[in-house]
């Protein structure tokens, strides 16, 4: 009897678990999709977009994830984690649609900003929540989940864009058809935020002290009441549990954390992955490939990452954070330099070429997707602690939104400036700036002792 009670917990914790991540996979869908969708909305009988109103077309929902971010914090500490999950998804569906139906450049961009308003909230919260939900021997693979979710959803996107480029290409709005698909899983995402718990840290920070245990003993968590006794001490000793930006920042272990995640959100970014995602397309098509040859080999990029994912979350479960973060970013750093040399090389035949920046592309993208974006992911949901964790998250959060907002704005600038293989070049430097950032910033040991030792009080 009591294995079958085990059993029914942990089923209903999976459950949870994939429900949550599914904002991560709409995270992953909607940066995802654009990568296809981009030259067939760019065609003169479509919205007509040059390689500047692309960047912006790109970056609006980037903009909009930033507000997102930095808002979703707030929101989710005062109306819960499940009910914000329910309102992206609400925002999710509205805006897919509504960029399905966008009639030209000025509303497809307004419509990508409130649909990134919904990606920067998902991406902030997701993790965390996860987080929260799970015991602490499930947590890092519980919160792995969110950043295999991402991968798995570009995945899908470069999969819907493949087919439907392919088979009905010769169609002007078929981009729209790739568009709105990303209206079903939000709408899944919706429906099953109704089955799933809420969080029971966040009842902890509300004083709802006997509805945590309830939750808490429903996930599995073991010791449950040292978990509120601990709570209620630490409650009984500050005058005041809420939230406060002054003293957070007084607080040189809390001010500690909040730089550091937010070099941890910029290390993430500074990458140039994004580029890949957005513009993934469009720059096989500029080495060669073909519209038909580039979308193929972006789901081939596309089932490699997921693969590494999946793997590679396996792999730093258990390894010291830090030293896969400087494994990952040289990893970085080689395969960017790799593409710089095979694009400024003339001694290949096109069809080598081609091979070489495919291989070259798979293996940067295995590489971060596999490494660093899951252990940036993983230190950013568990480095803060329980009071001040959704308004720091937020804070790392919109710092790698806004960055990308940067780099994905200026890229097809810096092609058209510099040349794609110099641009890779820099990315390259900017992985090798982010190892310093990483060796002097991202301490494990003292982070941990800062986590323990931080208070508000």
């Amino acid at each position: 009897m009591k294995n079958k009670s085990k059993k029914v917990k942990l089923n209903f914790l999976h459950y949870c678990v994939y429900v949550i991540s599914l904002g991560g996979f709409l995270f992953g869908y909607d940066t995802g999709v654009i990568n296809g969708a981009l030259a067939f909305m760019s065609r003169p009988d479509q919205l007509n977009l040059t390689p500047t109103l692309q960047g912006v077309v790109s970056s609006s929902l980037v903009i909009g994830a930033c507000f997102g971010a930095l808002g979703c914090g707030r929101v989710a500490d005062k109306i819960g984690r499940r009910k914000t999950l329910r309102i992206i998804a609400i925002v999710f569906t509205i805006a897919t649609v509504l960029c399905a139906v966008a009639m030209n450049f000025w509303l497809m961009s307004l419509f990508r900003f409130v649909l990134g308003l919904a990606v920067g909230a998902a991406s902030s919260l997701s993790p965390m929540y996860l987080a929260e939900i799970s015991p602490e021997n499930l947590r890092s693979a519980n919160v792995n989940k969110n950043a295999i979710f991402i991968v798995l959803g570009q995945l899908c996107a470069f999969i819907v864009n493949a087919i439907l480029g392919n088979i009905w290409g010769h169609w002007g709005p078929i981009w729209r058809v790739m568009v709105i698909s990303g209206a079903v899983p939000s709408i899944i995402l919706w429906v099953n935020s109704f089955r799933i718990s809420g969080s029971p840290q966040w009842l902890l920070l509300k004083h709802r002290f006997n509805r945590a245990r309830k939750i808490f003993r429903r996930l599995g968590f073991k010791n449950t009441n040292q978990l509120i006794k601990s709570q209620s001490d630490q409650s009984s000793d500050q005058n005041d549990n809420e939230f406060n930006w002054s003293i957070a920042l007084k607080n040189k272990k809390l001010f500690y954390l909040l730089v550091t995640g937010i070099v941890i959100a910029l290390i993430q970014q500074i990458s140039g992955v994004n580029t890949v995602m957005y513009y993934g397309t469009i720059l096989l098509e500029k080495v060669g490939m073909g519209e038909s040859g580039s979308l193929y080999a972006n789901v081939l990029i596309g089932v490699v990452s997921v693969i590494a994912s999946i793997f590679g979350t396996r792999m730093i479960e258990h390894a010291n954070h830090h030293r896969m973060l400087i494994i990952g970013l040289l990893g970085n750093v080689v395969f960017m330099a790799l593409l710089g040399t095979i694009m400024k090389s003339s001694v290949f035949s096109q069809g080598i070429t081609n091979a070489l920046v495919l291989v070259s592309l798979t293996l940067f993208l295995a590489n971060h997707q596999g490494i660093v974006s899951p252990v940036t992911w993983l230190l950013l949901a568990e480095m803060f602690p329980g009071k001040v964790k959704a308004q720091f998250m937020s804070v790392a959060t919109a710092t790698t939104w806004i960055t990308n907002f940067v780099i994905s704005l200026i890229y097809p600038q810096l092609v058209a400036i510099l040349g794609t293989a110099l641009v890779f070049f820099v990315f390259a430097m900017s992985n090798g700036l982010s190892i310093l950032l990483a060796s002097l910033f991202v301490n494990s040991k003292k982070m941990a002792k800062a986590y323990d030792t931080a208070s508000l009080s």
